[in-house]
C-alpha cells in the first residue's frame, strides 16, 4: 500500500469513527428536546435539507448520465425513514438511550431475514449464531424493564425493535437505488419525502411542535447538523473508501458512544446484567453482519 493510499484509508477510518460518534449524539438531542418526538424528527430532517441538497448539487457530476430517479423507490425510502425516525424518537423518550440505540441497531439482522424470506437466500449458521446471541442480549437488556408498572420502558424497548425493522426496510430500498443514484441525491430526495410525511403526523399527534426557547432551537439545529448532516456525510464518505466488514465494525461505536454520552450527560446507568446484555447484542450484531457480508 502506497503512502497516499495509507493516508486515504486512515482518513476514511477517522471519518467513520467521527460519523458514528456524531450519530451517537442524536438520541441525547431527542431526549432533551423541547418539542415532541415526531416534531423533533421533523425539524431534524427539515433543517438538514439545505445542506443535503447542497451536497447533492456538488455530487451530481458523478452521475451525469442518469437523468431520472426511480420515484417509487425514492418515496418508499422516504416513507421507511419517516417511520424509522418517528418510532425511534418515541422509543428514546420512553426507554433509556442505551436501550433505544442498541435495539435500533438490530437492523442488519432484519435485513438478512428479509433477504432470506423474499429472495430465498438461506442464512448461514454463523448468522443464526449471531441472531441467537443478539436476541439473548436483548432479553437480558429488557428483562429489568418488566418491573416498570407503567410499562413505559418496555414499550420503548418494543419500539426500538420496530425501529430496526423500519431501518432495515430503508436500507434494502436504498440498496436498490444505489448504482443509478448517488448517495447524496438519495439522502436529499428521500429527506423531502420524510419531512412531508412527518409534518402532518406531528400536527395530528397534538404534541408541542415549535421549540419554546432559543436553547430549544439550538437543540434541534444541533440534531440536524451534527447527527443528520455531519454524521451521515462522514459515514457515506467512509463507506465509499472502506471494506463493508470494517465499516460495520466501526459503526458499532455508535451505540457505545450513545450509552457513554447518556451516562455522562444524563446520568443514565445500566446494571451489570443490562451491560452484559448490551455487550452480547453488539457481539451478535457483529457476527450477523460479518455473516451477511458472505452471503
Amino acid at each position: 500500500m502506497s503512502a497516499a493510499d495509507s493516508r486515504a484509508r486512515t482518513l476514511a477510518v477517522v471519518a467513520l469513527l467521527a460519523g458514528a460518534t456524531c450519530i451517537g449524539t442524536s438520541a441525547l438531542f431527542v431526549k432533551v428536546s423541547e418539542t415532541g418526538p415526531i416534531s423533533t424528527a421533523f425539524w431534524r430532517v427539515l433543517l438538514a435539507l439545505p445542506f443535503l441538497w447542497a451536497w447533492a448539487w456538488m455530487d451530481q457530476r458523478k452521475f451525469t448520465t442518469v437523468q431520472a430517479s426511480p420515484r417509487g423507490l425514492m418515496f418508499a425510502a422516504g416513507f421507511f425513514f419517516a417511520g424509522d425516525l418517528a418510532v425511534w424518537h418515541w422509543s428514546i423518550v420512553l426507554t433509556s438511550v442505551a436501550n433505544a440505540v442498541l435495539l435500533a441497531n438490530l437492523a442488519p439482522i432484519f435485513v438478512t431475514l428479509v433477504v432470506w424470506l423474499l429472495w430465498r437466500k438461506k442464512p448461514t449458521l454463523m448468522f443464526l449464531a449471531g441472531l441467537a446471541a443478539a436476541l439473548a442480549g436483548v432479553m437480558l437488556m429488557v428483562g429489568g424493564d418488566f418491573s416498570h408498572t407503567d410499562g413505559r420502558a418496555l414499550l420503548g424497548d418494543a419500539l426500538g425493535v420496530v425501529t430496526a425493522m423500519f431501518y432495515a426496510a430503508y436500507q434494502l430500498t436504498v440498496k436498490r437505488l444505489r448504482g443509478t443514484v448517488s448517495t447524496a441525491r438519495i439522502m436529499a430526495t428521500t429527506s423531502v419525502v420524510t419531512a412531508a410525511i412527518l409534518l402532518p403526523l406531528a400536527w395530528l399527534s397534538g404534541e408541542l411542535f415549535f421549540p419554546v426557547s432559543t436553547t430549544g432551537w439550538l437543540k434541534v439545529f444541533g440534531l440536524a447538523l451534527i447527527s443528520q448532516v455531519a454524521g451521515q456525510s462522514l459515514i457515506a464518505y467512509a463507506m465509499a473508501h472502506l471494506p463493508a466488514t470494517l465499516s460495520s465494525v466501526g459503526l458499532l461505536l455508535q451505540p457505545v458512544m450513545a450509552g457513554l454520552f447518556a451516562w455522562i450527560l444524563l446520568g443514565e446507568t445500566l446494571g451489570a446484567v443490562a451491560i452484559a446484555g448490551a455487550v452480547l447484542v453488539l457481539i451478535g450484531i457483529r457476527i450477523a453482519t460479518q455473516a451477511e457480508s458472505r452471503i
